[in-house]
């Protein structure tokens, strides 16, 4: 429900807060006292159009911030989830920011946001009805999800219509595919020719790369080995001839020279070891490696051109010859998926209209019981000589969707006998509030809106039909939270909760507004409404009367 509003310089408001509560709260006032600016402020915040003109003069904004306190399987979950923005505590703050430009910007949890994604939560958080406008039932697309919310049904048909489409695009994208892949066909049959012929391995090209590298520098190497193993093994070795000529004298000298003699044997048998080493080397070097370097070179052409021919590397070839044995396989055995296909596709469409068909029956006889029951709302509302129709008629099969096969339409009839039609066209602005309110009465527990607000729901009605405006207010507030701007004394007093909305006089004239929280504050304006400017002792009885009967 909608816990507060701010409101900061907007027309005759320079800053102001009302903190509003659950149930039925009647906003009262003279007129021109700014009812209407505190309804355009919250209209601001659901995402209605804005104007520079709004924005106080001498402000260079104007600022509005509606709070609500949301039930966890809110629908505003779902679109506020879709556009990745988070809700702590279940507290959602819808704020918009007019500049005197005319421009204006969106915040929700004062994350900033679309207009579009604003208004898109706003209409699923407050329903405003007034004598000019009324969003839900003035636009025959929300009537269907009306009845629907009002019949309790789930989202069963949806999911049954989405596993249908889903079916439906499975075979379409698998006719497609075939039709693309048949025109491919011979291109594909070469293609996988032309790999299963080149065998390629993955991984082949870096071993081949680099034992062409091999192949490169091999006769080089060799000749580098050779000549190494000359000067190693030849019989001028100096290592030895030292330690021939020490040896001779070591057991004389004695001393250091022992350690001389010992490295130049170390020295000496490192050297052999490195002679066999290079011996071994340039062995596997000659002997080993029989590979053609021109081979290898025409073998790493082939590979390469296939891969740019496909579009990939040369290590992923083996995986594209796989797949166009798929496509292949798929041309080869195409009918019978596509029948395979089509069978799935009609189970899901036959699950999907049987399904649509009992919804469409439940729809039926829950419209038989609504229209019972808003008529009989209408009587109190001195509208007794007009007729309520819930129409359900079958759509053609291309405006099927997610909500069934069903064109749902309310319509009315103000004058006995006359042929019902579409309810914008047949009834005038204080009818069309009381059927709205006569309909919102009866299924006031369904749907996921919890504050409603009526705007002058009650002009130019009195006496007994102004009570019962009232009555009817104040039972769909039980359940809900009701807002309505009033000058019916008859409305007021049933109201739970009442503030006066005034405006200042003198140079800087400014609305303002007060809660009445006591019984008397109450009478008084009550009296107000019915005397007038000069308030009489009989109005405060008739007014105290008023409260006695409403409690």
């Amino acid at each position: 429900m909608l816990t507060s509003l701010n409101i900061n310089n907007v027309v005759l408001i320079k800053h102001l807060v009302i903190e509003f509560k659950h149930g039925l709260c009647a906003l009262t006032g003279e007129t021109g006292a700014g009812k209407s600016i505190l309804l355009d402020s919250l209209g601001l915040a659901l995402g209605a159009r804005s104007e520079s003109g709004l924005v106080r003069r001498g402000a260079d904004s104007a600022s509005v911030t509606a709070s609500f306190q949301i039930e966890d399987n809110h629908a505003a979950y779902d679109i506020l989830r879709d556009a990745d923005i988070s809700i702590d505590d279940d507290l959602l703050l819808l704020r918009r920011v007019v500049y005197v430009s005319g421009k204006s910007r969106a915040f929700i949890n004062d994350q900033p946001v679309s207009i579009g994604l604003l208004k898109q939560v706003g209409n699923c958080l407050v329903e405003i009805h007034g004598q000019f406008e009324s969003q839900g039932l003035l636009n025959p697309q929300t009537h269907r999800a009306m009845l629907d919310e009002y019949a309790g049904i789930d989202k069963s048909l949806e999911l049954s219509w989405k596993s249908w489409k889903a079916e439906e695009l499975s075979l379409y994208e698998l006719q497609k595919s075939s039709e693309r892949s048949i025109k491919d066909e011979e291109y594909l049959r070469n293609s996988l020719e032309d790999l299963d012929k080149l065998s390629p391995i993955c991984g082949e090209e870096e071993e081949l790369s680099n034992l062409r590298d091999r192949l490169k520098y091999r006769d080089g190497a060799i000749e580098s080995l050779s000549a190494a193993n000359v000067i190693l093994g030849s019989d001028n070795d100096p290592v030895q001839k030292a330690w021939a000529e020490l040896d001779k004298v070591s057991d004389k000298i004695g001393g250091d020279l022992e350690k001389i003699t010992s490295a130049l044997s170390r020295a000496a048998l490192e050297t052999s070891e490195a002679l066999a080493l290079i011996q071994s080397f340039s062995a596997d070097l000659q002997n080993s490696d029989n590979s053609n370097l021109e081979e290898i070179d025409d073998r790493l052409y082939a590979l390469r051109l296939q891969a740019r021919k496909h579009g990939c590397t040369v290590d992923d070839l083996p995986s594209v010859r796989d797949k166009i044995e798929e496509q292949l396989s798929m041309i080869t055995n195409a009918d019978a998926a596509i029948v395979q296909q089509k069978e799935k596709s009609d189970v899901a469409r036959a699950a999907y209209i049987e399904l649509s068909k009992a919804v469409s029956n439940k729809r039926k006889k829950s419209a038989d019981k609504l229209n019972k029951l808003v008529q009989k709302e209408l009587v109190p509302l001195k509208l007794d000589k007009a007729r309520f129709v819930t129409e359900i008629s079958e759509l053609d099969e291309v405006e099927w969707g997610a909500s069934g096969i069903d064109r749902v339409r309310f319509l009315i009839s103000t004058n006995a006998g006359s042929p019902a039609g579409a309810i914008n066209k047949i009834a005038s602005g204080g009818e069309l509030s009381r059927f709205i309110l006569a309909l919102k009465v009866v299924i006031a527990g369904s749907g996921s809106t919890h504050s409603f607000i009526f705007d002058e729901v009650d002009a130019g009605l009195g006496g007994a039909t102004a009570d019962a405006v009232g009555e009817r207010l104040a039972r769909l507030a039980a359940s809900k939270q009701v807002l309505v701007v009033t000058h019916a004394p008859q409305v007021a007093a049933r109201a739970a909760h009442h503030w006066i909305v005034s405006k200042s006089g003198g140079k800087n004239v400014a609305t303002d507004i007060t809660e009445l929280s006591s019984r008397e504050s109450r009478c008084e304006e009550i009296a107000r409404m019915l005397a007038g400017a000069d308030i009489t002792e009989e109005a405060r009885a008739a007014a105290d009367k008023l409260l006695e009967a409403a409690a």
